[in-house]
């Protein structure tokens, strides 16, 4: 029999996050592969595992992830760990689990602390529909495009920051959203855990004077659905009327109800269309 992948989320901060069920499965399994084996080995002394580890990280990902698949389709069980919080996430893991899937191999998930999910309970914002970008890339061009998807999204928006580059993302998202409610959650669940309920203006100022510390992960609001709204009204104001209309009934859409969402679009009445239609034809 092929053996498992387990993806044992491990805390990220209070070692009293760690579940019973994770300690028993690093126990059991044959192999830990861990992102830094020198942080993890901290983790394993204290709950006392001692499971061979073998180091799993951005750099060895693939040729590593391939040995991995070898062992377990010899029969192993592996548990894939990182150094905080869920595998797979922001993390290399993501691409063990698809080799896996494509090798036929069993995973399960064991579920445990993840920071994005933390930080969005937190953040008072709403938590009925979010997106999670992890890091912005370094690339500038690639993220200049997400940027401008982000500057759309209407659902809450979680993003991961390391403290010498907050100030400088601060001011990128400053630039591309405007100002939003913004919560900033640093170190979370250690000792010096901080939740920030601010906007990114207020942010920027208040790390012109402080220097930033610890990992963040930042909850931005989403795009009202009133400025949504605002933004399409004005949109539209820049076509006539009837180009308006032509480019629903194009759809098949009849001219009543074309009509009908012509009105909505342009925040004016469906007899003010109406009345309009009827002055080009006279």
């Amino acid at each position: 029999m092929t053996g498992k992948l387990y993806l044992c989320a491990t805390p990220i901060g209070n070692l009293g996050d760690m579940t019973p069920r994770a300690v028993e499965t690093l126990q059991m399994v044959d192999l830990i592969a861990a992102e830094d084996t020198r942080n993890s080995i901290r983790l394993l002394n204290h709950f006392d595992i001692h499971t061979p580890m073998t180091s799993y990280h951005e750099y060895n990902k693939v040729e590593k992830a391939v040995a991995l698949i070898q062992q377990m389709n010899a029969g192993k069980n592996v548990a894939l760990i990182t150094d905080a919080g869920t595998p797979a996430i922001s993390d290399p893991g993501e691409v063990l689990v698809r080799m896996c899937h494509e090798a036929g191999i069993v995973v399960t998930s064991l579920p445990g602390a993840a920071a994005c999910i933390t930080a969005l309970t937190l953040s008072g914002l709403s938590t009925r529909r979010f997106c999670f970008e992890g890091f912005l890339p370094s690339d500038k061009k690639e993220k200049k495009v997400i940027l401008e998807d982000l500057k759309k999204e209407s659902r809450t928006i979680i993003l991961y920051e390391a403290p010498h580059h907050l100030t400088r993302t601060l001011e990128e998202l400053y630039n591309a959203l405007g100002d939003r409610k913004l919560t900033l959650c640093r170190e979370l669940t250690k000792k010096f855990e901080e939740v920030t309920a601010t906007t990114i203006c207020d942010a920027r100022t208040m790390y012109e004077h402080a220097e930033p510390r610890g990992e963040y992960v930042l909850v931005v609001e989403g795009k009202s659905l009133s400025e949504f709204q605002r933004e399409q009204e004005r949109n539209w104001q820049g076509i006539p009327i009837e180009e308006h209309m032509h480019q629903y009934e194009t759809q098949g859409i009849d001219r009543k109800e074309a009509m009908k969402r012509v009105a909505k679009d342009r925040g004016i009445s469906k007899r003010d269309v109406y009345q309009y239609l009827l002055s080009l034809e006279s």
